[in-house]
């Protein structure tokens, strides 16, 4: 009895403790399967969690082991400088005859400017693209590899406005990069540059992707839309790859914003399609030949969009046709809104330029424009781009009439004035205060139409602004150049 009792309980007791066993090996299985993962909440308070954007930082070392070979030094020897004697109290100072005297007398031989940049090799036989300022005035360029092997470099081309070079080595069998896409690039995106910085070659900095498409307002970003990264680029970076994660060039590094010279945080290199199209021309014909279409341009702001009826604020708007050219050739007018280029989308005035330039003179390209709160397609065929010079010109500032909606006084051109100005007609603005003053406007400045009207006499202004509900625009001739201003109303 006890015996069956006990073994009663001792079945009933080994029975507990399997399923006490099998619970903790289940809760024991699931931990191991999941070992972060938090207790059952209420079916009430539950919430998905925030996606995790960022997991951690890249590592760049195979990324520079296969592409760092195919990075150079560039040395280079500039010619003797000529340091003329200056008299350093000023032309008009007593002693001036006796610093002038030194100006033609024999000057001792400056030694040579040494110099120090860097490149890439683009073909095994040895093309090498760099920056321009870096060997411009170079009486000798030497080439370092990373094997310790040293060439002197002959100069292929170079093309200051978009600051690329070419040199060419005698060698077989080199290492090259490979060319990416940077109309691909992203803000927020890893690059990295490799250089020789301060002489310390293939050195490796890593940054991100700040803006593409920078406009620096100056010459070269007529031609060249910048990269900006937050890369270290020091002296002796110039001229150095932008690499992709993907170990491909993006760029060439060409410029920094400092006020030292060295480097504050901003970088900004040559989009790598650019500096190919250049590279094709110089290897091919030792210069660079550039499209046109005949048209000035200038970004569209927000008040400017919301006058011609545009979604938002995009595209470039054309302020002046050059007559006869070939964009007046296709039919294109001032005041038209270019929002594509061959099917690329343009969100700010400085992509156009580039896109244009790099096209050859004869092609055929289609622009997608808004003109009447509507898009329409031109075909025009390319010219040759010259150089210009533009003529800077005042006029006379007394007198007028009052334009008070848009806070103008403004005359008709004389005849005179019309020729000097090269226009049939015309208002010179003999005052600006408010509105108008607040937009940048100022005397001296031609009126030539507004609200997508010619204006020839006062009355006809009057007729073109009144009833504007926002603002105004109006196409202006300031130093033979056209632009619009957009004035908004009050």
């Amino acid at each position: 009895m006890f015996y069956q009792d006990f073994r009663s309980r001792l079945a009933s007791t080994l029975l507990t403790a399997v399923l006490l066993a099998a619970c903790s090996a289940h809760s024991t299985d699931a931990a191991a399967a999941n070992p972060a993962a938090p207790a059952p909440a209420p079916a009430a308070a539950t919430t998905a969690p925030a996606p995790v954007v960022v997991r951690g930082l890249p590592d760049f070392t195979g990324l520079v082991e296969s592409v760092g070979a195919a990075v150079v030094n560039v040395a280079v020897v500039e010619k003797a400088r000529n340091n003329a004697h200056v008299n350093p109290f000023g032309d008009d100072d007593p002693f001036g005859d006796f610093f002038r005297q030194f100006q033609n007398a024999p000057q001792r031989n400056m030694p040579p400017v040494a110099g120090e940049g860097s490149g890439f090799i683009v073909s095994p036989d040895g093309y090498i693209l760099t920056n321009a300022h870096v060997v411009d005035n170079a009486t000798k360029i030497t080439v370092n590899l990373t094997d310790r092997r040293e060439f002197v470099a002959k100069l292929v081309g170079v093309d200051e406005r978009t600051d690329v070079a070419v040199i060419k080595i005698d060698a077989k069998n080199l290492p090259t990069v490979r060319i990416g896409d940077p109309g691909r690039l992203k803000p927020g995106e890893w690059v990295i540059a490799i250089g020789s910085p301060f002489g310390f070659q293939n050195s490796v900095t890593a940054g991100v992707v700040s803006a593409v498409a920078r406009d620096l307002n100056e010459d070269s970003s007529k031609y060249v839309p910048f990269i900006q990264t937050d890369v270290a680029v020091n002296p002796g970076n110039s001229g150095g790859p932008l690499f992709n994660m993907n170990g491909e060039v993006v760029g060439i590094n060409s410029q920094i914003y400092s006020n030292n010279g060295q480097y504050a945080g901003l970088s900004f290199a040559i989009p790598i399609d650019i500096a190919n199209g250049v590279r094709e021309q110089l290897i091919k014909t030792g210069h660079v030949t550039r499209g046109r279409i005949g048209v000035l341009i200038q970004e569209v702001s927000a008040l400017l969009a919301d006058n011609y009826g545009l979604d938002r604020p995009r595209g470039a708007v054309i302020t002046t046709v050059e007559s006869g050219g070939p964009a007046d050739k296709a039919g294109l007018k001032p005041e038209d809104v270019i929002l594509s280029v061959n099917g690329k989308v343009i969100e700010h005035s400085n992509q156009v330029p580039a896109l244009i330039t790099a096209l050859r003179p004869g092609q055929t390209v289609d622009l997608e424009v808004w003109r009447g709160k509507s898009s329409r397609h031109f075909t025009v065929t390319v010219d040759e781009a010259k150089e210009t010079n533009t003529v800077a010109s005042g006029g006379d500032r007394n007198g007028g009439d009052a334009i008070d909606q848009i806070g103008l006084t403004v005359r008709e051109l004389s005849s005179s004035e019309q020729q000097q100005f090269d226009t049939k007609g015309g208002l010179m603005i003999t005052d600006a205060e408010g509105a108008a003053a607040e937009a940048g406007l100022r005397g001296g400045d031609v009126v030539l139409g507004a609200n997508r009207t010619r204006v020839n006499t006062v009355a006809e202004l009057r007729a073109a602004v009144r009833g504007a509900p926002r603002s105004v625009s109006l196409v202006v001739l300031r130093n033979h150049v056209q632009t619009i201003v957009t004035i908004r109303l009050p």
